[in-house]
């Protein structure tokens, strides 16, 4: 019977020495499990569940909707360590998230057990596993063998993690950093506390790299860029956490730094966040209209974001209010400072869900924050806007081209490919035109003219100073191919790689700054493109479906890929003769997870364009930041 207490995440352990994990632990008493699911912000509503070191299933339950906060009674009284957990959930910014905890040693005198979800319990058990936590974990029966070595593994990760982190327990003032259990602590709170601001100050992926290699990669999240400043090898590291003597976990940094660097003046700032979210809320409550909204000291400073000005954020909020609609908790997704001083990040760029009456979250907010220490506003953090005219953006892209009945389109090679989508904003939010022209140049110094095509972000141009193009309505309308555009190279392919816009807007030229969020993806599993259920070779998409309305749903897809989300669905009619006349575009949202499910409203074709070609296009977009595109090509 196994003696030991739970521990493992860096703090105390009870007396009684190790235990072997290959034995069963026998309660007297029905165990219990708690704890918080977190990324700073919680993760409301989502989906937990816990095996064993056997892999047997012995309870799941759903985080709370106030605070991510979950409690369950374990099923059986017989339990094999280590406690794996797993929570699948959507936090503030929409980003589907895949997280692992652990309890690695179990106790009989100790039923009631406690595991925090965190992007930092996840790198624990990663660092125990050597790899990545989510596949052990969709098949824990099989991987069994692997789970035990959490038992042993996961005390000593934990130490390596704070040690990668010290700057931030430093800055965040931890007393004892050798008593923070950052697996275990029943005190956690996603309140932005102390534990919680230590995670909204950082950026965490367990992540296959451009070579194959599964990395931890930590950064600072408020950093100019998105560079990976910390860098560990998982199996290199598993094999340093079993070694009884001259155990070395640092052997496994590949990085030139060993420690992340922290936002040290901000996090001084970030404890009342907030008190924000509850400001406005007392403002919604109020059942404010937008005169008083535009009049409120929360928004007494606001400039605009991505072109967004307050008054389009008043007229936001005075729905909200119209409709009951209350924020949930800010979560810190980067900074907008282009030059970032002292790590004192003048806007904060943060998102927050937005919930009805009934706890369900019906729309994402996102914006920026600034700090007034003297502000009397009833928060010391208010709305800005990140500054900028319009949006930038580049993320990593692979694209898959299937036939009506689902199969591999033959006629496009090669299937599937990668690339660099990089997405100029090209119209405001009433469609109006911003821009002509710009230009794009590469980490590798080639420069990309891009032109207005009638589209909301500007599209590719083989002709440079274009200014009125045709879009094809697909990908290739915003990325640059690897397999196509001799001009990409490795240096334009990897984490961090910065690309320079050009153009110019109603006062003047501008120059910006867009970093790729991760390495473009080495390998492509056809698994990971979204695909629609009920399609085949008896029920091919057809596009008078489309032309009618239609039903669509990607239930066994998302189930398959829990850390990745539908973000778009359109679908494109043509003229297949005529590349000049432009094809009618239809966008439609898909709704949030874990809804898997949305019926198209018929499209209105007028009657002198008879389109000859039909295509359905799906976009996903994955944790780390990396897009994948899946192109039916549809009978009429």
């Amino acid at each position: 019977m196994a003696l030991t207490a739970c521990g493992g995440g860096g703090g105390s352990s009870a007396s009684g020495g190790g235990s072997d994990p290959t034995q069963t632990t026998v309660f007297s008493v029905d165990p219990t499990l708690s704890g918080v699911a977190a990324v700073g912000a919680p993760l409301t509503n989502a989906r937990i569940q816990v095996v064993d070191g056997k892999g047997v299933a012995v309870g799941s339950t759903t985080s709370s909707t106030a605070d991510g906060s979950y409690k369950l009674t374990l099923s059986s009284k017989n339990l094999n360590s280590p406690l794996l957990l797993q929570v699948r959930g959507l936090d503030a910014a929409g980003v589907p998230q895949v997280l692992h905890s652990a309890v690695p040693i179990l106790s009989a005198s100790t039923p009631a057990m406690v595991a925090n979800i965190t992007p930092l319990s996840n790198a624990i058990v990663a660092l125990s596993l050597g790899s990545d936590p989510q596949a052990v974990f969709a098949a824990p029966t099989q991987n069994a063998t692997a789970v035990i070595a959490v038992a042993s593994a996961a005390s000593g990760a934990g130490e390596f993690v704070k040690s990668l982190v010290k700057t931030q327990l430093t800055d965040l003032k931890f007393s004892n950093v050798a008593a923070l259990d950052l697996l275990a602590d029943p005190s956690f709170s996603a309140n932005k506390s102390a534990q919680d601001l230590l995670l909204e100050s950082l950026r965490v992926n367990v992540l296959k790299s451009s070579k194959g290699v599964m990395q931890l990669q930590l950064s600072n999240k408020l950093q100019a860029g998105s560079s990976a400043e910390v860098v560990v090898e998982l199996a290199t590291a598993q094999t340093e956490l079993l070694k009884t003597t001259a155990s070395s976990p640092a052997n496994a940094i590949v990085s030139t730094l060993k420690a992340t660097t922290s936002p040290t003046a901000t996090l001084a700032n970030l404890a009342p966040l907030d008190d924000l979210s509850a400001a406005l809320n007392k403002l919604i409550a109020q059942g404010a209209n937008a005169t008083t909204i535009a009049a409120s000291p929360l928004l007494a400073s606001y400039d605009q974001h991505n072109g967004r000005l307050k008054a389009a954020v008043v007229a936001k909020l005075a729905d909200y209010a119209s409709k009951n609609r209350q924020f949930g908790r800010w979560l810190l997704t980067g900074c907008a400072d282009d030059v970032v001083t002292g790590g004192l990040c003048k806007r904060v760029l943060v998102s927050a869900p937005i919930s009805d009456s009934t706890g369900t979250v019906v729309e994402l907010f996102s914006d920026a924050l600034s700090y007034n220490k003297t502000s009397t506003s009833g928060s010391v953090w208010n709305l800005i806007g990140n500054g900028k005219k319009l949006e930038l953006a580049s993320y990593p892209l692979a694209y898959l081209a299937l036939a009506a009945d689902g199969t591999l389109n033959t006629s496009s090679s090669p299937n599937p490919t990668a690339g660099i989508q990089l997405l100029i904003q090209a119209q405001d939010s009433s469609g109006a035109k911003l821009m002509d022209t710009a230009t794009v140049q590469t980490p590798g110094g080639f420069s990309i003219p891009f032109g207005y095509c009638a589209q909301p972000q500007l599209c590719i141009s083989s002709t440079p100073g274009a200014s009125n193009l045709v879009a094809s309505g697909g990908v290739i309308d915003t990325v640059l191919q690897q397999s196509s555009v001799g001009w990409i190279g490795g240096a334009d392919t990897v984490r961090n790689a910065k690309f320079i816009a050009t153009y110019t807007l109603t006062g003047g030229a501008e120059t910006r700054a867009i970093y790729l969020p991760v390495d473009v993806p080495a390998e492509l599993p056809q698994a990971r493109f979204p695909t629609l259920d009920g399609v085949s070779a008896t029920a091919t998409l057809r596009g008078g479906q489309f032309l009618v309305g239609t039903a669509l749903s990607w239930a066994t897809w998302a189930a398959a890929n829990p850390d990745m989300r539908l973000i778009s669905i359109r679908t494109v009619l043509s003229i297949a003769e005529d590349a000049s006349q432009a094809p009618l575009i239809k966008d439609s949202a898909p709704p949030l997870p874990p809804a898997t499910g949305l019926t198209l409203a018929g499209i209105s074709v007028p009657d002198a364009y008879v389109p000859t070609r039909y295509e359905l296009w799906l976009g996903a977009q994955d944790s780390a930041g990396r897009r994948y595109f899946t192109r039916y090509t549809l009978q009429p």
